[in-house]
């Protein structure tokens, strides 16, 4: 796998500075010389004490590798068991035999159980939702943070390359405080973020599950041979014809009269060419719309007092029953009882 692919976009200038001090909490707590792992990656004092700088993706990849051979530890030392280089390659050749999403996210959960006490990596399905649950016990007591982003991120990313497609957020619940670098959220998750949640979870639409795994053996090798540098980066950037229309969405008030019609006119293409392309990227108008409104119904629904009505009709629908049986199809729950669950 070549990461020069423009599948494999560089997003923004670099990764912020505050990012790679609490990447090295793990490594600091082991009593690693950090000021030398940091020279030896040719990353300066004045870089990491900049709260404005971005680090090159070279020179984090490189500190990365570094610190997982000094610590004989892939996991940063963050782990109590720590995980011995090759325990993220050989997830990913567990995984690679599955016929399909549903099946290698399991079964890569079973395997994190094998090879770690203090994490957990499970998914729930709930309606037309599925969720990833990240739960890192912490028995070291670090500040892991980082760490638990940096594992959904991974996730994110190996799983979208196995099936070719970007696997689209509707949201992604944080068990933490904004930190330093949220600015990289949009990089990192690109989608609506919700923090100090009880748990850490990435939601997508569950038909992303059924999706078969398209790689063979020899790409995965591959693969691996250019990690970390390849999980640094968004796998095919959200330029993206389904993301450039989920934003567009997100940025309307209302998107009951927002047609496809309208929308391939805003992205200076014709309808005909809309839907090929959506159909390359895995995906429909109508996926996307109702993506969009789910994210934005559990959004209104949670945050704010906005009468389950008028959030029927801001999301286009005709009437609240409509709206309804539509919610409860994507999460098991009517509207009331989904608030009320989420503030009880």
């Amino acid at each position: 796998m070549d990461i020069e692919n423009p599948k494999f976009r560089e997003a923004g200038l670099g990764i912020l500075a505050a990012a790679v001090r609490a990447q090295l909490i793990g490594a600091q707590a082991a009593g690693l010389d950090c000021q030398q792992l940091l020279h030896d990656s040719g990353i300066t004092h004045a870089q990491l004490d900049d709260p404005d700088s971005r680090i090159g993706r070279e020179q984090v990849a490189s500190l990365l590798r570094l610190e997982w051979d000094l610590l004989n530890d892939e996991s940063g030392g963050f782990l109590a068991r720590p995980w011995l280089p090759g325990t993220f390659a050989m997830m990913g050749h567990a995984c690679i035999s599955c016929p399909n999403l549903r099946r290698a996210l399991l079964r890569s959960g079973r395997f994190i159980s094998m090879v770690s006490d203090d994490l957990h990596i499970k998914l729930v399905e709930d309606g037309e939702e599925a969720r990833l649950i990240i739960h890192h016990s912490n028995d070291k007591n670090l500040p892991n943070q980082i760490f638990v982003e940096s594992i959904a991120v991974i996730w994110l990313r190996f799983f979208s390359w196995l099936i070719d497609r970007t696997i689209l957020l509707e949201r992604v619940l944080l068990a933490f405080s904004p930190p330093d670098y949220n600015e990289d959220y949009s990089d990192m998750f690109p989608c609506r973020h919700y923090f100090n949640q009880a748990e850490t979870c990435l939601v997508f639409s569950t038909r992303y599950l059924q999706m078969p795994l398209v790689r063979d053996e020899q790409q995965l090798a591959d693969f691996l041979s250019r990690a970390p540098e390849c999980l640094l980066t968004q796998y095919k950037s959200d330029h993206s014809f389904t993301g450039r229309i989920r934003r567009m969405l997100q940025q309307q008030n209302s998107i009951e009269n927002l047609s496809l019609d309208d929308v391939a006119a805003r992205l200076y293409t014709s309808p005909q060419t809309l839907r090929r392309r959506l159909k390359e990227e895995g995906n429909s108008w109508q996926d996307i719309k109702d993506s969009v409104r789910r994210d934005m119904a559990v959004y209104q629904l949670k945050q704010q007092e906005t009468a389950v009505a008028e959030i029927a009709e801001r999301l286009g629908f005709s009437e609240p029953s409509a709206f309804n049986r539509a919610f409860k199809k994507w999460t098991g729950l009517a509207p009331g009882a989904y608030r009320e669950k989420f503030r009880s």
